[in-house]
């Protein structure tokens, strides 16, 4: 029930436009600001190895995340120095615009689950929680931004000709 009405109703897409700037307001200056600021994962990589996310029992919780981390994220940490900033900041501007908003929130939760995996917590729990509520909306999360060109033109661009296929059994 309440995920039809976030994705049908008007009113809830007015809502989730205010959302959607919101964080994507987030994700766009903290893009930015590793864009134009340089910036280099390798610290916080290194400390999320030497001091993982541990149960009250004191073992590790995610190994499978530091093990991934330690052995191919800082090894290639280069290529994470460009996608980290440049994902956040088209994460950032896919929400504000409203253009591809599933896939931006898609991508932008996966990010925010990496961090959180790393053991960051910060405002994660609240991105994470408005994030899914955006990803939920679906279609209607960007009614009112691009989403209500794109989405059309992409639907009959890629299915356009496929509309008349019939399946004989």
């Amino acid at each position: 029930m309440v995920v039809n009405w976030l994705r049908e109703n008007k009113v809830a897409a007015g809502i989730l436009t205010v959302l959607r700037l919101y964080i994507g307001y987030s994700w766009l200056t903290a893009g930015y600001h590793k864009l134009a600021g340089g910036f280099d994962a390798s610290g916080f990589l290194k400390g999320a190895i030497a001091n993982p996310v541990k149960g009250p029992d004191g073992s590790v919780v995610y190994g499978w995340y530091v093990d991934f981390l330690q052995h191919f994220a800082l090894p290639n940490v280069d290529i994470f120095n460009t996608i980290v900033p440049l994902g956040e900041f088209l994460v950032g501007l896919g929400l504000i615009l409203g253009c591809l908003t599933t896939a931006a929130m898609f991508f932008g939760l996966v990010m925010n689950f990496s961090f959180f995996l790393a053991g960051t917590v910060s405002h994660i729990p609240t991105d994470l929680f408005i994030g899914a509520i955006i990803l939920f909306a679906g279609y209607n999360a960007g009614r009112i931004g691009l989403d209500r060109w794109v989405i059309p033109f992409i639907r009959k661009t890629a299915i356009g000709g496929n509309k008349s296929v019939k399946h004989n059994v």
